[in-house]
Order: structure tokens, then sequence, then C-alpha cells
């Protein structure tokens, strides 16, 4: 044998298979590639078709748990208006007329109470803006600095979000 034919032979795989097959065996990685390739393709959209079912599930229940918020928030105008109502001293004739605003009140709490609206409780706490609205500070001798003195207006939650912030007087921290 030849030099050249020793040297094209040792860089050629020695195989058995005829260059028909070789071709084949090539076409069959291929093939495998592209299965592979498609396989991940689909499972990428599979997971993103998840996260967007996830992603829609979660808007809507959202809606559902918000969708009273609006008509909430104009009831506690209300119930304001009706606590600044049994806070006005009535006379000793009008007394009938306090039960029968204090009957309506209960009421109407306890239908906001049913619906997941709650009352943020701020006196005598550490202020915390995401609870809180701070209108003024003043100096206190019975709380520490940061604490809630003093509720202006009520706060609410509706499904554990705050809707209305309680607007709040806050203890001045005390200069020593």
């Amino acid at each position: 044998m030849s030099e050249e034919k020793r040297k094209k032979k040792k860089t050629e795989p020695e195989t058995d298979m005829p260059e028909q097959l070789r071709g084949e065996e090539v076409e069959g990685k291929e093939q495998s590639e592209q299965e592979e390739d498609l396989q991940t393709r689909y499972l990428r959209l599979a997971a993103d078709f998840q996260n967007f079912r996830r992603r829609s599930e979660k808007e809507r229940n959202d809606v559902y748990a918000y969708a009273n918020e609006k008509i909430v928030l104009e009831l506690l105008d209300v119930i304001d208006n009706f606590e600044r109502a049994m806070d006005h001293s009535w006379e000793a004739g009008e007394a009938r007329l306090m039960e029968g605003m204090a009957m309506i009140l209960k009421q109407l709490l306890d239908v906001m109470e049913k619906n997941h609206v709650e009352v943020i409780d701020a006196l005598g706490k550490p202020f915390d803006p995401v609870y809180h609205h701070a209108v003024m500070t003043e100096p206190s001798e019975s709380c520490e600095g940061g604490s809630v003195t003093k509720i202006m207006k009520k706060g609410y939650m509706l499904n554990k979000k705050v809707i209305r912030p309680a607007m709040v007087v806050v203890a001045a921290d005390r200069a020593e």
C-alpha cells in the first residue's frame, strides 16, 4: 500500500459499515436532535400555558375579592357619619332615636364584617405607614415616641388589603 493510502486509512474511522449506512446514522442523529428540540419546545410551551392559567386564576380571584372595594369605600363614609351622630350628646326624649341608630349602625357593621371588611387596630400601636396616615404629632407622657395616641378617622381593610389607612396622631419622640 502506498503511504497516501495508509495516511488516509488512519484518518478515516475504521468501520465495517458501508458508506450508505453511515449517512443514515448521521441523518438519525439529526432527526434525534430535532425530536429533542421539539420536545424541549413543547415542555416550555406547556410550562408557559400553566403559568398563564395560574396568573389568570389569580387575577379572577382578585377581581372577586376586591370587586366590592368601591362601594365599601363609599359606605365607610356613611359609617363615619353614623359614629359621629352616636358621639353627639342626645337629649332624654331622643333616646329611642339613638337606640334605633345604634341598631342600624350595628347591622351595617355586621354586613361589612361578613364581607371581610375589618377595622385597623391602631391605638397604642407603633406607627406603620402601611396602615396609618399621620396627620400630626404631639408630646405624650403615656405613650413612647412613634406610637399612635389618637385615631382621627378609622382605617379599614378588605380581605387583608388596606383600603383606607387610619388617620392618626402620633406621639413625638421625647427630648432628653
